[in-house]
Parts: C-alpha cells; sequence; structure tokens
C-alpha cells in the first residue's frame, strides 16, 4: 500500500468513528448532549404502571427510555435498544415511557394509539409497528388516525374498543403522566435513557451496552 492509499484509509477510518460517536445525539430530537448529569427523583423515572418491555423481577438494574415514536432518532435507537433485550433480558428491566416532542404533529397520537393497543395486551406489537412504519406516517402535518387504526386491525384487536381508549381521557392523561414525569427529571430531548434511576449522558448507542455491563456487575 503507498503513502498516499494509507493516508486515504486513515482519513476515512477518522471519519467513521467520528460519524458512529455522534450518531446518537445528530439524530437526536430536542437538542444536543445534556453537559451535566442531573439528579434524578428516582420515583419519576418509571412508575407501577410504566410499560415494561420484559420483566426480570429478582434483578434491580432497570434501563428507562423515555421517547416518541415520531422521532427519528428513537426510530434509529430501536434496533440497538432490541439488540440490548436480546443480550440482557434475562438479567435487565427493560422499561418504555412516552415523551412525544411538541414539533411532532403525530408524536401524542402515536403514544395514545400505543397506549390503546397496551389496554388489549399488544404493547410491544404496536410499538415495533410504529418504528417499522414511521416513514410512512412520521412527519407529516395530517393527523395519522386512520394509518394507526389500521394497525389496530392488522394486530388483531377489537377496533371499536382500541379506538374508544384511542379517544379516552384515561389514555390522553396516561401519556401526560410520562410527559410530566420527563419534564421534572429535565428530559429535553428524545430517546433519553436512564440507568437505575440516573441519566445516562453517552455519546454513542455503544456506550449503553458498557453501562449495562457496569451496572450488572456492582
Amino acid at each position: 500500500m503507498n503513502s498516499m492509499a494509507r493516508t486515504l484509509l486513515t482519513v476515512l477510518v477518522v471519519a467513521a468513528a467520528a460519524i458512529g460517536a455522534g450518531w446518537y445525539f445528530s439524530g437526536r430530537d430536542g437538542g444536543g448532549p445534556p453537559e451535566t448529569a442531573q439528579a434524578s427523583d428516582q420515583s419519576r423515572v418509571f412508575r407501577a404502571n410504566s410499560h415494561r418491555l420484559n420483566s426480570v423481577p429478582d434483578s434491580d438494574v432497570t434501563f428507562v427510555e423515555f421517547l416518541d415514536f415520531e422521532c427519528e432518532g428513537c426510530r434509529a435507537a430501536f434496533p440497538e435498544v432490541e439488540k440490548l433485550r436480546a443480550e440482557y433480558g434475562d438479567r435487565v428491566n427493560f422499561v418504555v415511557r412516552y415523551f412525544p416532542m411538541s414539533g411532532h404533529f403525530n408524536g401524542e397520537r402515536a403514544a395514545r394509539a400505543v397506549e390503546a393497543a397496551a389496554a388489549q395486551g399488544k404493547f410491544e406489537a404496536m410499538y415495533e409497528k410504529m418504528f417499522e412504519t414511521q416513514p410512512e406516517w412520521g412527519g407529516k402535518r395530517e393527523p395519522a388516525d386512520d394509518v394507526f387504526r389500521g394497525f389496530a386491525a392488522h394486530l388483531g384487536l377489537d377496533v371499536a374498543a382500541w379506538e374508544a381508549a384511542y379517544n379516552a381521557q384515561a389514555t390522553i392523561d396516561r401519556v401526560k403522566e410520562d410527559v410530566a414525569d420527563a419534564t421534572a427529571l429535565g428530559v429535553q430531548g428524545t430517546p433519553t435513557f436512564f440507568l437505575d434511576g440516573e441519566e445516562l449522558l453517552i455519546r454513542s448507542y455503544g456506550e449503553l451496552d458498557t453501562a449495562i455491563k457496569e451496572a450488572l456487575s456492582r
């Protein structure tokens, strides 16, 4: 390999590393990286009614994500979180909480659609459906109610019951509860991750794996 080729290869490797390190915050909605960790009110990080993707009763390690289903950064994080669940799901509790951002027209609707599906035991199925289909309905300035109703039908839900829950004040209040907790915790963007009650100030998704390993070793 001549000197010019070696120089070009070095530049490409450095650039790729920089892109990888910045992937999390470049895709994160609502601002850049927080400057300092904030002391967390752990009772607000997750509650008894928070949705668990899995539950490990004998583990005290809990990973919480505040997310917005219309957030492209959250969609990018989705497969990474799934990898973590595959690796640590038998040792770590994974919790999802809603934090629809005000700039996303259908973010709150998507959260209500997932919450309405949860009432019929289909939280995870609708959670996955939202990220799988985000390019179809995200970023639009028109209600996606019909789209989400179609998802409910596709998942085999009782559509009438789903629609009633989707429009119910209790569902709206449930989403608002998560938003209120996130706001009190100082969450400014999505996705935002907490591990054992403390916000993770990560620079890349690889650091999530490292943080979980460290928590399990304590």
